[in-house]
């Protein structure tokens, strides 16, 4: 996996497509008129304080000190040039010029160095660097929408151990992004329907893309786009509507989860027992004492059944060419290569091989 090193990921330069940029909480043109108008603000009180003690200047070249000459000799003094035609003489002047203008001057330079650095240096150079960390993005997880189901979702994932850097949001809302950002992800504000801002986050690379868009419509759109893009993608998408998700499933998603059915499920759990909803509720769950795993069959579980499974686990299905078998049924009695494992697992228990089991909750 090609993993991010930078969690602020946000700002590359301009592309063909869509770039991830940094949300900033002032525009940069509104930045760049505050420092320079500071830098003015203490030039101008400079400028006052050597009018009002012109007495203790000297102008060697006419021995009259105007305005002008204050202006001119203010701007040399900030400037550190000193060409010494116009020199502060009374013990007065020099105080202020070593109390005063000094410390003044010091704030100017560190004004317009920072500057300087700022839109220059430091904004080229992020542009480049996450310019490259954008084009080597591959594995990662990719989100789009980031509402209360994405939301969740990255929170999860997180929790089992997905490094933050390399999650990526796509929305269009800033203040859910900037909630994106605060959990370490990359993120990126653009329409998920369109071809390139897809591109621009690797989908084709992506290892999953999570759909929740928050409208039925909205996010079977994105999936038919994402799958267009990305053939062999696994996508996950949030339906609420029981009618949509055939057509989820026909646009191209590999999963389609109903929260609506879901809370449906607990709610029937809960009346046909006290305990039923609470132990569903901990397998959904990271932080619970049980997890749902799926996994490729194992070499040395072959011919094997579900039950005499090597894990740590409980088998309780098997897919095999796209169909699912229970625990119980003839199928699971003798474990095939190519065939996919649902077991459940104490949640302190790390998968086979320490990597390769993954959380199907």
């Amino acid at each position: 996996m090609a993993r991010a090193h930078n969690r602020e990921l946000r700002t590359v330069g301009k592309r063909r497509f869509a770039p991830i940029r940094r949300a900033v909480n002032i525009p940069v043109w509104g930045d760049l008129f505050i420092r320079l108008g500071l830098a003015i603000f203490l030039i101008f009180i400079v400028v006052m304080i050597h009018w009002w003690d012109r007495e203790g200047l000297v102008d060697n070249l006419d021995g009259h000190v105007s305005f002008l000459d204050v202006i001119y000799f203010t701007m040399i003094s900030i400037t550190t040039t000193g060409f010494g035609d116009i020199a502060p003489i009374s013990d007065k002047a020099r105080l202020v010029e070593a109390l005063i203008v000094t410390p003044v001057r010091f704030a100017v330079l560190f004004i317009f160095v920072g500057t300087a650095y700022n839109f220059l240096i430091k904004r080229s150079w992020e542009k480049f660097r996450m310019a490259r960390i954008q084009d080597q993005l591959s594995d990662h997880v990719v989100v789009l929408g980031f509402g209360v189901s994405g939301a969740e979702a990255v929170g999860e994932l997180i929790e089992r151990g997905t490094d933050p850097a390399c999650i990526v949001v796509m929305d269009m809302n800033e203040e859910r992004l900037e909630q994106a950002e605060s959990l370490g992800c990359n993120v990126i504000e653009a329409d998920a329907s369109r071809d390139e801002n897809l591109e621009a986050v690797r989908i084709s690379k992506a290892q999953t893309v999570l759909v929740s868009a928050g409208r039925d419509d909205a996010s079977i759109l994105i999936v038919l786009t994402v799958r267009h893009l990305a053939p062999k993608v696994p996508i996950s998408v949030v339906v609420r509507a029981a009618d949509n998700e055939l057509l989820a499933r026909q646009a191209g998603a590999d999963n389609v989860i109903n929260p609506v059915r879901f809370t449906g499920l607990l709610l029937a759990g809960s009346a046909r027992g006290a305990h039923i909803a609470d132990y569903l509720g901990d397998l959904a769950s990271v932080t619970g004492r049980v997890q749902l795993v799926e996994r490729e069959v194992r070499q040395e579980e072959i011919g094997k059944s579900l039950s005499e499974a090597c894990s740590g686990g409980r088998g309780l299905r098997i897919y095999r060419n796209g169909n699912a078998c229970g625990f119980w049924e003839q199928e699971a009695e003798c474990l095939q290569a190519g065939d996919i494992i649902v077991e459940i697992q104490p949640a302190d228990i790390d998968g086979p091989d320490g990597n390769d089991a993954k959380p199907n909750n």
